[in-house]
């Protein structure tokens, strides 16, 4: 029996960490032949290297390189090379993970393919079905449209298997699996702590705090971000904060002169260059509190069990809520500080984790392609 010839997609930063165990469970399975695929979204090649070494994956074998650009010009770029690369090497499956434009734009050039023999290649959708119900963020509308065009929707949450049903997606092409991001939190989380990476900026564990931030509604409008940074300075007053700058970020604190307003702060603010995957895990394992608009960083500090401030009036990860450490407080100065002031009072979470988040979705994942395609190759 041939083998069953799968893409794996990746784009963002982000992704790798989600694609990392799924491809070395499909390594391991007898059934597949996985390819990986870097879109290129996402490049910073002082920061490749770490990434592939710390997640310990091989270089990509197909590189997209299609930069940074509008949505439009992004986009278009990715379904072009893409549906290249489907039509050359002409994969039975391709995966993809998350919400961003690598996502849908694979899945679409995907879902319209046709091979010369007839053949058609599935998509499978890593962390789908997730809503925040806010139409006005771009990765609500790339994941609400890569779900409608997926073949295999594999969830995180119950949360999302109710947002699919509601959408009219068959019950029979949804799967609960856990979480492939927590795969590698629990993977990694070992070595990040003996880094002791918050030893380096002059910090005690526990003691501090870490922001990201860069969701465009955040740092896109000069008044929404200079107000946020007036309150992660009141914040560090509280206790030192450390901040690695996402790019988008930096370049708008460029652009409106925003760079001066968080400069000269003693240490109590500190501004870092963007992070390896472990060096930031290690900073993150041993915070006080979280401030971030970031969905991953609310799963991550759920497991750790850090409070978490997310700077969004919305999260499409409600179980980050109801069983972990994750708060909303949008961009309210009030709320934001509370929860500031609530962390530093409070005793460590212990509560359990959500389930399924063990470690072990990605070898869910690839079980239930195996069932699917050996069904398929015996003609069931």
């Amino acid at each position: 029996m041939a083998a069953v010839s799968v893409f794996l997609v990746a784009g963002a930063r982000p992704n790798f960490v989600k694609v990392a165990p799924v491809y070395r469970a499909l390594e391991a399975s007898a059934v597949f032949d996985v390819t990986l695929v870097h879109t290129g979204q996402h490049y910073d090649e002082r920061l490749s290297d770490s990434f592939f070494r710390d997640l310990d994956l091989p270089r990509p074998e197909v590189h997209l390189e299609v930069g940074s650009g509008s949505h439009g010009q992004q986009t278009a770029r990715i379904l072009e090379r893409f549906e290249e690369q489907l039509q050359e090497r002409q994969p039975d499956l391709v995966m993809v993970v998350g919400d961003v434009n690598s996502t849908i734009a694979c899945s679409i050039a995907t879902a319209k393919m046709v091979y010369p023999d007839g053949r058609r290649p599935q998509v499978a959708h890593v962390e789908a079905g997730l809503r925040s119900f806010d139409r006005t963020m771009p990765e609500e509308i790339n994941r609400l449209l890569t779900d409608s065009i997926s073949d295999y929707l594999f969830i995180t949450e119950p949360s999302a298997a109710e947002n699919l049903r509601r959408e009219g997606v068959p019950d029979a092409k949804v799967f609960f699996v856990g979480n492939v991001m927590i795969d590698t939190l629990l993977d990694q989380v070992e070595r990040a702590a003996a880094l002791a990476a918050w030893t380096d900026l002059g910090l005690q564990k526990r003691e501090y705090g870490v922001v990201t931030l860069h969701r465009p509604s955040n740092v896109d409008d000069p008044q929404t971000l200079a107000a946020i940074l007036d309150v992660l300075l009141e914040a560090a007053e509280r206790l030192p904060l450390v901040f690695p700058v996402h790019p988008r970020t930096a370049q708008r604190l460029r652009e409106f002169g925003l760079e001066q307003q968080v400069s000269g702060q003693d240490g109590r603010l500190q501004l870092l260059e963007p992070l390896g995957y472990v060096e930031f895990l290690s900073l993150l394992s041993r915070a006080r509190v979280v401030l971030t608009d970031s969905g991953g960083i609310q799963e991550e500090t759920t497991i750790l069990r850090i409070p978490c401030i997310t700077l969004r009036d919305n999260t499409e990860r409600p179980v980050t809520i109801t069983e972990g450490t994750n708060r909303l407080a949008g961009t309210d100065r009030a709320k934001i500080l509370a929860g500031v002031d609530e962390a530093l009072a409070g005793e460590p979470d212990t509560a359990p984790r959500p389930k399924l988040w063990d470690g072990q979705a990605a070898g869910r994942i690839v079980a239930v392609l195996e069932a699917a395609f050996d069904r398929t190759l015996a003609g069931a």
